[in-house]
């Protein structure tokens, strides 16, 4: 790291905050809809690339890459899988969110079901948010950014100290993102940060398949597909403890069902948008990318593997490969990616948060008068306060075990299932149980718990498999036997933007759903492996 890295790194992100705000500049973030939704007025790319960034930080570039390193392609699933839950959503979910006019998704629960379900899904969302994610993503990806980058070596410091640094300057940045300019802000700085992202993994990728050929791409390639051919095969053996092949047609499947569909932090970039068309377009972005995210995420580790052998520690397969093809010069660019993937998911994360508590607790509970204004002028005091919290809890993680991150992700289990299956009764089925809703978070987060202490030695995956079958047959049947008094009438939401579908959605959707398939068989021992 030298000044020339740090100069070219703050211009750069100096020259995209100018350019977010003056493209979202003429948003009114004094009122609700403004702040909280970047005021509906989201085109379709602004939409793709903000839930990309949103999703993605640095766990992607270097955990998956280290799994990757470590178990090959396998690890593939977390990416390419998920594109199918997208298509899903752009076909079924948004459709019928943007038909009921919500806010964000316990809005819909509480159209659905009651006002106490909704609450319970916005707290696990909102403590979750707080006390895990956002914490891990400042943490863990100020660990990363100092190691790829030796901030505490320049700054003279230990790297704890270099971390604690890093992650609240990420955290002090990301506030005044949203503070300033609400969701439409972080949305254009994403859109830029996203194709850096694009650009610039794409680029390592090819430089370590030059590194690897000895500076020949094509030999390169050669010698990944002769020498780590049992590093391309996607199907995961059974016992496997990243992903067994089994898991997914089942957990997987329905954990990207939730994550996808029903996670609020990813599904409110999508409310945003100006109309169902805008909305799926952008989410076809967002498959489209999930599937050719293998070529950033998984086959540098592959390349680590084939060029470095197995003496590195699995997180470090990313780094040391950075560290190897990427010349000194591009090193503040390259900061700036992986700055903006932290700091992208900090800020999906915190506006998530910030949105639930405002519209789902300070209108109705706290301040029942409150005006649009008022509304806003509290979620910019909850992103300050929130904000801080998170960046004091970030370092504290560094005192757990290592390993923590792995359980802390786990925990979504908790409640991801059962938030799943109300979404989707309460889809299909005119009959809906507020009481069978509860009960099935009760006897879901019992058993979970449960599971992780009787079952421990089975994969989380196919845990949460049983237990997603197991929730839509407790709340059908409830729906069944003890439906609510009044069923639900659509007629009584009004939609708040024009519901006209994509024309393409159709035929996009079903060339996202083959190249998945196409993926496998590639990446299998018919072709590859």
């Amino acid at each position: 790291m030298n000044w020339f890295t740090i100069t070219s790194f703050l211009v750069i992100l100096v020259a995209i905050y100018l350019y977010a705000y003056y493209r979202s500049k003429n948003i009114n973030t004094q009122d609700s809809d403004g702040y909280f939704l970047g005021g509906r007025s989201l085109v379709g790319t602004t939409v793709g690339m903000s839930i990309i960034m949103t999703n993605l930080s640095t766990e992607h570039l270097v955990g998956q890459n280290g799994q990757a390193y470590v178990a090959g392609a396998e690890v593939m699933a977390w990416e390419v899988t998920a594109a199918v839950a997208i298509v899903l959503s752009a076909w079924i979910f948004l459709p019928r969110y943007l038909k009921y006019g919500v806010n964000t998704i316990s809005d819909f629960i509480e159209v659905r079901y009651d006002t106490m379900t909704k609450r319970i899904v916005s707290i696990l969302f909102m403590f979750t948010y707080t006390v895990s994610f956002m914490p891990v993503v400042l943490y863990s990806g100020a660990l990363i950014f100092n190691d790829l980058f030796g901030v505490g070596e320049f700054l003279g410091v230990s790297s704890m100290t270099a971390v604690v640094i890093i992650a609240a300057f990420i955290g002090i940045v990301g506030i005044i993102y949203l503070f300033v300019g609400g969701l439409s802000l972080v949305a254009h700085s994403d859109s830029i940060y996203g194709v850096g992202l694009l650009l610039g993994g794409g680029i390592i990728t090819v430089l370590g398949f030059i590194a690897l050929g000895d500076s020949s791409f094509l030999n390169g390639v050669d010698r990944l597909l002769s020498e780590s051919s049992d590093n391309l095969n996607a199907w995961g053996p059974v016992d496997s403890t990243i992903v067994p092949w089994p898991a997914l047609f089942f957990g997987m499947f329905f954990n990207n069902l939730y994550f996808w569909c029903t996670n609020q932090m990813i599904v409110q970039k999508a409310l945003a948008a100006k109309n169902l068309k805008e909305a799926q377009k952008g989410t076809m972005l967002v498959g489209f990318f999930k599937i050719f995210g293998i070529f950033f995420f998984v086959i540098p580790g592959i390349i680590a593997a084939t060029m470095f052998g197995d003496g590195l520690q699995m997180d470090m397969a990313y780094p040391t490969l950075l560290n190897e093809v990427l010349p000194q010069w591009a090193y503040g660019i390259f900061g700036v990616i992986v700055f903006g993937a932290i700091m992208s998911s900090f800020l999906g994360a915190l506006n998530a948060t910030v949105t639930l508590f405002s519209l789902d607790f300070y209108k109705p509970i706290i301040n029942k008068k409150a005006n649009n204004r008022q509304i806003a002028r509290m979620g910019r005091i909850l992103t300050v306060g929130v904000g801080i919290i998170v960046i004091i809890i970030a370092p504290l993680i560094s005192l757990f075990p290592q390993g923590l991150f792995a359980v802390i992700q786990e925990f979504n289990g908790l409640y991801n299932m059962p938030l799943l299956a109300i979404i989707l009764v309460g889809f299909f089925s005119k009959k809906t149980s507020a009481l069978g809703a509860k009960v099935t978070f009760v006897f879901h987060v019992i058993t979970y718990s449960l599971s992780k202490v009787l079952l421990a030695d089975i994969h989380y995956l196919y845990v949460w498999s049983v237990l997603f079958i197991l929730d839509v047959a407790i709340l059908y049947i409830f729906s069944s036997l003890k439906p609510d008094k009044v069923e639900f009438e659509f007629e009584k939401y009004k939609n708040k933007v024009d519901l006209t579908p994509w024309k393409h959605s159709k035929w996009v959707g079903t060339v996202i759903l083959l190249t998945v398939v196409a993926m496998y068989i590639i990446f299998s021992p018919l072709v590859l492996a």
